[in-house]
């Protein structure tokens, strides 16, 4: 069958409602005459039961919400599609990995974890990075995380962290956060999760968009090529605009000022042609060699270090299109860590061996019964056929007389399938050992790859962790939490733990930390380190300009034409909408009103020239603080020469890293090419003055 990126596309359509040009109806095509008052005796009588029309509305509108996930309940989502770079026959025969002149649709949910659906996008959690692919052979459902490892080795525990993590439920407080006593009690409780803590408490748990946010497959797979011979795998995402993080003080505010921050970037960035890029990297291990890695593979609170088993780039994802109903898509779109094609298999990793019941048991409930997978945005492009039957929701009505297998009344249809018909085989292994509850000894290491992942951090990143947890556990009413954490860290690492404990105003326990296995550090676990790797880039990035009249027009067209050139997105700010009036009379059309937004939401600020506007600028504490706020979360701040005083008077040294003014490099074009370059850098970590702005 023939396949392309607008396959999926093509398959939704029919089932799309335009209500463009066409009379309001029942649900069973009655027109209606009138809907704004119910069917009563008399103007003023009681309504009548006969009122089929307020029925039928009444009883949809009270059946609109379905339950909503246990976890991963706020989500986001995008159709898209995925080319191979080259054949990957010699390690899969997973059709959708051969030919690279085809585009696979898929559609991608990103999702945080612990909160509600009503809760704020920019909280301190693990993101969702789940990937269901309409390929020729069925549906391959690739449900990962933002982060390589997982908080616990063995699904049967996962009820448990998940309680642990939730409100608590004495008084359903607090809502999509961890820094709570429960949470943290259950860590102090279970050292294997320590190495989850690491990245959690890290900048990765507050990415700056889906689009700057690497992904994950979690465990380890397999992969199965045409001669049966089976090899672990383990799925990488790569942003190709690098990966990025908020600041927790720029995160937090952001909860306050945009709770659909990153939904809004994720939408508003396709709609106009940003279209978000992911490579898709495989660490390809050898079953032979696998005893030789010093990390069990089957182990979800391990990973295999990128100098260890580099990561080999096989395709590219490409999100390009948005739901046209968010209900119909992003909400009823069911991933299941089941949903495997040919050439791809499992691995005796004990936390996936429960996912792959759990996933599925799910959906039953969530979505009302067993026939979630005929809901359009699950159903395959793939034709199905099987006798399956009845049950909510069923969309297909089964011809002919036989439902059952084997059948001669069918013709013995539907036909089973070898595997050089295209049917699923799965990989033999052997398997022997005693019945029991235990786990292996290559298990119990909880410590290492902690302390490999806090000593691969920048200085930054290590001071932010430790914010992270300063905050979290300073929140932990419980000194003995506290305590049993402290224990843990001094496991990890020395500075970690004193650092720690001198903000929860504890002693210290004596750090004993152990040695990392493998590596003594890996570049592929530090943000600072991997953003060297790429070249400089403003491509996206969100530059907030402050005006008011009297600006200097003609300065603001050369910087935007310049900066817009290389791929960046200039939002004029002022105290109101419409125009301001520039100097040279000419009216500057206003994007944004201070009133509506804030530094948080950009990546940088520019403060243009003129006298009158600048001048307005200073004597307006908004603006001021405006400009303060993007200098203490480290962001590149410029201004033209004829706003230094603007600098001076937000009390911002015009020398410090990443302040870029007219004075030293230009006007024009050259101040937009020096206002780039520091943008590119992200941000400015080595400003040392910035915890003193009153921001």
């Amino acid at each position: 069958m023939h396949i392309d990126e607008n396959s999926k596309d093509a398959q939704l359509a029919p089932k799309r409602m335009d209500p463009t040009g066409n009379f309001l109806t029942t649900d069973q095509g009655i027109r209606v005459e009138h809907t704004d008052d119910s069917l009563k005796i008399g103007a003023r009588g009681p309504t009548l039961l006969e009122d089929f029309h307020f029925r039928e509305k009444m009883t949809r509108f009270d059946h609109e919400r379905i339950p909503e996930r246990v976890v991963h309940a706020r989500g986001s989502a995008a159709h898209g599609y995925f080319q191979v770079y080259e054949s990957q026959a010699k390690y899969t025969r997973a059709k959708f990995l051969q030919d690279p002149s085809k585009k696979t649709p898929v559609f991608v949910r990103f999702s945080t974890v612990a909160g509600s659906r009503g809760s704020a996008d920019t909280v301190r959690d693990v993101r969702g990075f789940a990937v269901k692919f309409y390929t020729e052979e069925g549906n391959f459902d690739l449900v990962g995380n933002n982060i390589p490892v997982f908080f616990i080795q063995d699904g049967i525990k996962f009820p448990d962290i998940i309680h642990a993590a939730k409100p608590e439920p004495h008084h359903e407080m607090p809502q999509a956060q961890t820094a709570h006593d429960s949470f943290w009690d259950f860590v102090s409780l279970v050292p294997e999760t320590m190495h989850m803590i690491m990245w959690t408490m890290s900048d990765r748990a507050i990415p700056r968009s889906f689009r700057m946010m690497q992904g994950f497959g979690v465990h380890t797979f397999r992969f199965v090529d045409a001669k049966n011979v089976s090899r672990f795998v383990k799925f990488h995402w790569k942003p190709l605009l690098g990966t990025h993080s908020l600041v927790w003080d720029e995160a937090q505010k952001l909860a306050g000022k945009d709770p659909d921050y990153h939904r809004r970037d994720l939408f508003e960035s396709i709609e106009q042609g940003d279209f978000p890029e992911y490579e898709l990297g495989v660490q390809i291990l050898e079953e032979a060699d696998a005893q030789k890695l010093g990390v069990d593979l089957l182990d979800a609170t391990k990973l295999v270090p990128e100098e260890v088993a580099p990561v080999l780039p096989v395709g590219k994802l490409t999100l390009n299109r948005n739901p046209t109903n968010f209900f119909a898509e992003t909400e009823q779109v069911a991933f299941c860590v089941a949903n495997i094609v040919p050439g791809i298999d499992f691995t005796d990793d004990p936390l996936m061996q429960a996912r792959l019941f759990s996933y599925l048991d799910t959906q039953l409930t969530r979505l009302g019964g067993p026939n979630f997978a005929e809901i359009p945005i699950n159903r395959p492009l793939a034709p199905v056929h099987n006798h399956q039957q009845d049950g909510f929701g069923r969309h297909t009505s089964a011809v002919g007389r036989a439902n059952y297998h084997p059948n001669s009344l069918g013709g013995g249809c539907p036909f089973l399938a070898g595997q050089q018909q295209g049917g699923f085989v799965h990989q033999p292994e052997q398997v022997s050992g005693q019945k029991l509850r235990a786990r292996p000894e290559s298990f119990k290491d909880h410590y290492s790859q902690a302390a490999l992942f806090f000593r691969s951090l920048s200085a930054p990143e290590q001071e932010h962790l430790i914010d992270a947890c300063r905050f979290e556990l300073g929140k932990v009413e419980s000194k003995a939490i506290q305590e049993r954490v402290l224990e843990h860290f001094a496991k990890i690492d020395a500075l970690l733990v004193t650092a720690v404990a001198e903000g929860l105003g504890l002693p210290a326990p004596k750090a004993t930390p152990v040695t990392p296995k493998g590596p003594p550090a890996s570049k592929a676990l530090s943000m600072e380190a991997m953003k060297l790797q790429l070249p400089p880039s403003i491509k996206t990035r969100r530059i907030a300009v402050l005006v008011a009249d009297g600006v200097d027009s003609d300065e603001l067209l050369a910087v935007r034409k310049e900066l817009e050139a290389q791929g960046a997105q200039l939002k004029i700010i002022a105290k109101r909408l419409g125009t301001v009036k520039a100097a040279n009379g000419k009216d500057v059309p206003v994007d944004k009103s201070a009133m509506t937004t804030a530094s948080v939401e950009y990546d940088a600020v520019f403060v243009p020239g003129g006298a009158a506007s600048v001048a307005a600028l200073k004597k307006d504490g908004e603006s001021r603080h405006f400009v303060q706020e993007a200098y203490l979360h480290c962001k590149t701040v410029g201004v033209s020469k004829d706003a230094e005083d603007m600098l001076k008077a937000c009390e911002i040294d015009p020398a410090a890293p990443g302040v870029v003014s007219g004075a030293k490099s230009g006007s024009g074009a050259a101040l937009a090419t020096a206002f780039a370059k520091a943008l590119s850098n992200h941000r400015h970590w080595d400003r040392k003055d910035h915890d003193r702005v009153p921001a």
